[in-house]
């Protein structure tokens, strides 16, 4: 394993690991005015979500690496105490990667990115009307985490208004993780597209999950059975009773032969298939059957 101790490395290559490491990294697309009203656009993939009560974003204008200059977000944010946060989707990710180049101040990335000025309700700073979210803030506290190349800055800012478009909610009126089709970035030149790799995990909070500790002997070291297999099995409450099991084999003939040879490898691979499929207390039914 490579082991690194920051103050080894220099801190171009220190930001290629740790961007290269920790990702996706969700996206603020930061509109903002200077202190004469000039508007300025850009994106910061240093950004997340960290309360509803107040609710409050965090993104970070970082100092840049090769010369600690700093960006015209960031001082934009020190003199005027406003930002709209916009949601990035794939239908504008081009557009927002051409909004980050380094031009001049007082230049204006809408339109140099061909993106739509829509005015804000309660903040100065405008709102990209393409985008599917966007969230009105001011600006509570600038914390400088260093004053070398590299330093984070971390903008804290309440939400004072949300813009969700009414195309992107589901039939109960929140947020269809698939119609927003929000991107997030990786490292390097690289992006992922959110929706194209989505898959569903339960949260254990609702229910008291048996835990992996708890499983037989048989099951917890299996070879053919793998963490995530575990993880699925160890998030079920309670482990079915013989007269369940017994029912399901009585239905499922295929399975009570296959139980029946005691190829251990095998029971396993159809409690595999049953995980695959989103049904653990199957797989649970044909790992306990006898």
């Amino acid at each position: 394993m490579l082991s690194i101790e920051p103050k080894d490395v220099s801190v171009g290559k220190l930001h290629q690991y740790l961007l290269g490491a920790i990702g996706p990294r969700p996206i603020a697309f930061a509109s903002t005015i200077d202190k004469d009203g000039n508007p300025n656009l850009s994106p910061f993939s240093f950004f997340n979500v960290f309360g509803a009560n107040p609710p409050v974003l965090i993104f970070s204008p970082a100092r840049r690496g090769r010369d600690n200059t700093t960006k015209h977000t960031f001082e934009n944010a020190k003199n005027v105490d406003e930002v709209v946060i916009n949601i990035v989707n794939y239908d504008i990710v081009q557009q927002m990667s051409l909004s980050s180049t380094e031009y001049a101040e007082g230049v204006n990335e809408f339109e140099k990115s061909g993106l739509t000025m829509l005015k804000s309700d309660l903040v100065k700073p405008f709102r990209v009307a393409e985008s599917p979210v966007q969230l009105e803030c001011k600006i509570k506290e600038v914390v400088e985490t260093g004053t070398e190349g590299g330093a984070g800055n971390l903008v804290i800012c309440h939400v004072v208004k949300m813009h969700v478009k009414e195309e992107i909610l589901d039939e109960d009126g929140f947020i269809d993780q698939h119609k927003i089709d929000q991107v997030a970035r990786m490292g390097g030149n690289w992006y992922t597209r959110a929706k194209m790799g989505m898959f569903e995990v339960p949260k254990p909070l609702s229910t008291l999950g048996i835990g992996v500790d708890s499983m037989p002997k048989d099951v917890r070291t299996s070879s053919v059975l793998t963490g995530n297999d575990l993880g699925k099995l160890g998030n079920v409450e309670a482990l079915p009773e013989n007269g369940e099991i017994e029912t399901f084999l009585k239905t499922n003939t295929t399975d009570a032969e296959l139980v029946k040879t005691g190829n251990t490898q095998k029971i396993h691979k159809q409690a595999q298939t049953y995980l695959e499929k989103d049904q653990p207390e199957n797989a649970w039914k044909i790992l306990l059957a006898k």
